[in-house]
């Protein structure tokens, strides 16, 4: 790779050049300041931009500092990242507030990359984006769109292309260290695109990348063999006394913390008088819940729950979006 980074210094330039054109106003882009741009970065982890557009600037609203994330409770900071799913990232970002709450935000990446919640990429984000340092982030979006550019037949799965792309890149950087950042993130986001064709007539790079002029865009990344994920079969009970329905908080694990109606594998008992009946599916990562969801009247709130209100539901209890399908009969 070091024989790469000639060519690579010569793809910086019409980069930043077609970003300043191109940029996308993103209400994340307003204010860089360390704590927005770690809301940010974590809040896009694995999360499309227009899931997060609204839901940042809720946040922040919110939880204006990192003294005030510090100072809620976990169950209001789950609350209000509800329906953004992989929920360890907003335990994380609590966890983070309060280290930078007592102690001041960090001003290396070594102390960047020991907060919670983050790695290496997300490191790099923050210390080029919000502390001008030139530090490398490298994502899906950074692998796809080098490996086209090199016409690099590496698997990108592995630690070493990842390694390789960020040491070719440190080399590089030019005094724009953030907005370099930006720009690379910004050109796999909407034009050297995933899961469809490139939108090579619109790319800086169309005159240098090497898979483009070869006519082999869509052969690269190249990556290995997904695993199948694991199906699992779930009965869901939205059980209904009165006005009232049923949770529980979830245990370690998938969903750690959060509320959930009562759930459970295996065939579905008779409890009380079945109201309605619906199918579900929600994918996760590696798993995916296929679920037969069931409205029942029961007489007497059991001990063993939390009963509460479609009102005091939707305003207290985090309850993941698995369960949207079934949160549609709270009434």
């Amino acid at each position: 790779m070091k024989q790469e980074i000639g060519f690579l210094k010569t793809a910086v330039k019409p980069l930043l050049e077609w970003y300043r054109e191109n940029k996308r106003d993103l209400p994340w882009r307003h204010e860089r300041t360390p704590y927005t741009v770690l809301v940010s970065e974590l809040m896009l982890q694995q999360t499309r931009v227009e899931a997060v557009r609204e839901r940042y600037v809720e946040f922040l609203r919110r939880f204006p500092t990192a003294e005030a994330l510090a100072a809620a409770s976990e169950d209001e900071v789950l609350k209000a990242w509800e329906g953004l799913g992989y929920y360890s990232r907003a335990r994380n970002l609590r966890k983070a507030a309060k280290i930078i709450a007592a102690e001041g935000f960090p001003r290396t990446w070594v102390g960047v990359r020991a907060l919670p919640g983050v790695g290496d990429y997300t490191a790099g984000a923050i210390c080029s984006v919000a502390l001008g340092l030139k530090t490398p982030a490298v994502d899906g979006n950074v692998l796809r769109i080098l490996s086209r550019l090199f016409a690099d037949e590496s698997n990108v799965d592995g630690t070493a292309v990842r390694k390789a792309y960020s040491a070719a890149l440190a080399a590089v950087y030019p005094p724009e260290a953030g907005e370099f950042t930006e720009a690379l993130m910004e050109l796999g986001a909407i034009v050297c695109v995933p899961g469809g064709a490139p939108l090579c007539n619109a790319c800086p790079w169309r005159k240098l990348c090497r898979a483009h002029l070869a006519g082999r865009e869509e052969d690269f990344p190249v990556r290995g063999e997904k695993k199948a994920r694991k199906i699992v079969e779930l009965n869901v009970f939205v059980l209904k006394c009165g006005n009232k329905y049923a949770l529980q908080k979830r245990g370690k694990g998938l969903l750690a913390g959060l509320w959930e109606f009562p759930n459970f594998e295996g065939d579905a008992p008779e409890i009380g008088k079945t109201l309605l009946k619906k199918t579900a599916k929600h994918v996760f990562t590696h798993i995916e819940w296929r679920m037969t969801g069931y409205l029942i009247e029961v007489e007497k709130e059991a001990p063993c729950y939390v009963w509460a209100t479609a009102e005091e539901i939707g305003k207290t209890y985090a309850v993941p979006s698995a369960f949207k399908a079934f949160t549609e009969w709270l009434r």
